[in-house]
């Protein structure tokens, strides 16, 4: 869900640009099936975090364009930060640990 409020930021997509972009975005770490992204879009969707910015027809197809609402920037933007938080403690954590003089024996 993450990487898709995320691959939003950009502007409306339609299904596969928002895989693509979550492909891109992740560094290839996270390639969502068709069927989970869509499962994610509709939840997302029911949440109020995105919404449905248009739709078109497009060689006979129905293509929905999604846009990420306010309130899913300001969910997105939050999970970025809650996310940093926490790499920064295991970082300290690490730090910490490095520099701690070594008891003997131990």
């Amino acid at each position: 869900m993450y990487f898709v409020l995320a691959a939003l930021r950009a502007g409306p997509m339609h299904g596969h640009a928002i895989s693509k972009s979550i492909k891109e975005l992740s560094q290839g770490r996270v390639q969502p099936s068709v069927g989970t992204l869509y499962g994610i879009l509709e939840r997302l969707n029911e949440r109020g975090v995105i919404t449905v910015d248009r739709e078109e027809t497009v060689n006979g197809r129905n293509r929905r364009y999604f846009r990420i609402t306010d309130q899913g920037q300001a969910l997105v933007e939050a999970e970025a930060r809650r996310m940093q938080a926490a790499a920064a403690l295991v970082l300290r954590t690490q730090e910490a640990a490095a520099l701690a003089p070594r008891l003997p024996g131990l």
